[in-house]
């Protein structure tokens, strides 16, 4: 019986490439739902199926797994409320009509892996977090809610649901390391605010791993945090930046600054979200990396 494709929707952001590279190098068939099929054939030389639209996707039967990580970048635009509804449709519209096509199948997909945030629990402080902690509304946090709720409608079907609640992930080519590295290594990085903000953050390995874990413990299902177990606040995370860079840390970012700059998207980084991926050290899952330094030195030292 031949291996059936796993579908991953945002296949050619940060976390869906890297997911896709992992998986051709383990010959596990992938396919991708981009909105540019050029994108997808440029970025994965042409080794990779693409579709464009939903109704051109083959029955649900096709697939073992549907990895959705759609959606419109959160820190690419100012937030007006004409982007904010682009953030909302992009991920829970698309979600429905995701879910809608899973559920038309008479033999759907064993697993949906859902994307969602820490931002689910919104900004709450020095509070631990689990996945039982309930969550403080605002902006963020509702996208996210609704997100995860879209994405649970697959139950119907018999699709097994995991919610992926990713934090801060670090990996090298994209994501947070991407955006802070620049001004850290000309010896111009600095806190953000006070810097008491607590920052929960997940090596890219581990988040693969966690992924891999979802598809293959037919156990796993509802929501997990996808962060390391000790989370860091933003200075902490500066200092180990810094350090690890061997970079002075000069200057702080005023709250101020951040507000005129940002605007509403500062709640973002000034926020504070101290999780711990409870359900997933309850079922055993094994951190490669649990210590920020080590982390860091990997990513940004890697042993040839």
């Amino acid at each position: 019986m031949p291996n059936k494709s796993i579908l991953i929707t945002g296949g050619t952001g940060f976390l869906g490439s890297a997911l896709t590279y992992k998986w051709l190098q383990e010959n596990q068939p992938v396919t991708i739902f981009s909105r540019s099929a050029d994108k997808v054939q440029r970025a994965f030389h042409h080794q990779v199926p693409a579709i464009t639209r939903i109704e051109d996707l083959p029955d649900a039967s096709s697939y073992k797994a549907v990895i959705n990580l759609a959606g419109a970048g959160i820190f690419d635009q100012r937030w007006n409320d004409a982007r904010k509804q682009v953030l909302r449709k992009s991920r829970i519209d698309f979600t429905r009509q995701l879910v809608n096509w899973i559920n038309s199948s008479n033999s759907p997909p064993d697993v949906l892996i859902s994307g969602s945030a820490i931002g689910f629990y919104g900004d709450q402080g020095d509070e631990l977090l689990t996945e039982q902690s309930l969550p403080r509304v605002d902006f963020s946090q509702q996208l996210c809610a609704d997100w995860e709720q879209s994405a649970l409608q697959a139950e119907a079907s018999g699709t097994r649901v995991c919610l992926i609640r990713t934090g801060l992930v670090l990996g090298q080519g994209g994501g947070l390391l991407k955006r802070m590295l620049l001004p850290f290594r000309l010896g111009l990085g600095g806190r953000l605010g006070q810097g008491g903000q607590w920052m929960s953050w997940v090596h890219l390995q581990d988040w693969l791993e966690i992924a891999q874990a979802m598809i293959g413990n037919p156990n796993m299902r509802g929501p997990y945090n996808a962060t390391a177990p000790i989370p860091v606040t933003n200075r902490e995370f500066s200092e180990n930046l810094a350090g690890v860079l061997n970079r002075p840390l000069l200057l702080p970012m005023p709250e101020f600054a951040l507000k005129l700059l940002l605007g509403e998207m500062a709640a973002l980084v000034l926020g504070s979200q101290r999780v711990i991926p409870q359900r997933l050290l309850d079922k055993g899952y094994s951190f490669q990396f649990t210590q920020l330094d080590s982390a860091l030195r990997n990513l940004l030292f890697p042993i040839q």
